[in-house]
């Protein structure tokens, strides 16, 4: 009978399988061995030595071989840490981003901590940006839209585990989710990856609802900026996430409907990420 392998001989063994499918193959072959193991990745080098047995090794394949498959780590542990937060995720809404706590960073600075102020966080998914915001900001009415329900329940749920409960969420299609409502701050990461784009062979496991917007990739961001004005206070703000060669085209979409003070932001990447405006109004 063959011995079970050890902690530091599987982990060597699936970075290698995954070198070729992931840019952090170790990390992703460390975070899953510590799932099946219920240990935390700390843990697996004090346990190098010792051996895995038959059905955690037969569930680590198993999970290996999906990772390499493309699905993304954080549907493997359900898990993904955004802004210092844990949160669920599953294969209904997006995998949360390092580029998109730029967005969070931008709207906070847009909010000051001592004042009341309403944010509205169109296509929610699991609730990433909203829960970050209501973290940083006790005292803000913050509401997360989405139309899908199964990502509302992501949302909620990741709302109740971290005890943020005064953060509303609606069902629906952007703006027709809070009709009549009118808000400080408006943020949005909506899909704005073009139909056919290379880059949604690589993304294929998460949503495409999340992900492509249209012919152009251009479609969601139109469709906020023109209803925005309707559902801003006099001075609001809105500031949207977009691709990295969409700011001018998103500058523009602004500028044409009314906004002023138009501006991009890099990610921490140095790349143009997201554009913001405000719109100045008598009613």
């Amino acid at each position: 009978m063959t011995p079970f392998p050890t902690v530091a001989e599987i982990l060597r063994h699936a970075a290698g399988a995954l070198a070729l499918h992931s840019e952090s193959a170790r990390l992703d072959a460390e975070l899953l061995l510590g799932k099946v193991l219920g240990v935390a990745r700390s843990q697996l080098i004090a346990r190098g030595d010792e051996p895995v047995a038959g059905d955690a090794w037969q569930t680590y394949q198993v999970l290996i071989e999906r990772r390499a498959g493309g699905v993304p780590i954080a549907y493997l542990t359900g898990t993904r840490e955004f802004w210092s937060l844990a949160l669920k995720v599953t294969p209904a809404v997006l995998v949360p981003r390092p580029e998109t706590e730029t967005l969070v960073e931008l709207a906070l600075q847009l909010l000051p901590p001592d004042q009341e102020r309403a944010i509205l966080d169109l296509g929610t998914g699991s609730g990433a940006i909203a829960l970050a915001i209501a973290s940083e900001r006790p005292r803000a009415r913050v509401t997360g839209t989405d139309i899908s329900p199964a990502a509302l329940g992501v949302a909620r749920d990741n709302s109740r585990a971290l005890k943020l409960p005064q953060v509303t969420w609606r069902l629906g299609s952007w703006f027709d989710a809070v009709p009549g409502e009118r808000f400080d701050v408006v943020i949005a990461n909506p899909p704005y990856v073009a139909a056919g784009d290379e880059a949604l062979r690589a993304l294929a496991a998460e949503p495409k609802l999340a992900l492509e917007s249209g012919p152009t990739g251009l479609e969601a961001l139109t469709a906020i900026v023109a209803g925005a004005a309707a559902h801003l206070e006099p001075t609001g703000w809105l500031v949207l996430e977009h691709g990295c060669r969409q700011d001018r085209d998103v500058a523009l979409l602004l500028e044409r409907h009314g906004f002023s003070g138009v501006r991009s932001h890099a990610d921490y990447s140095g790349l143009p990420r997201v554009t913001l405006g405000t719109i100045h109004s008598s009613h």
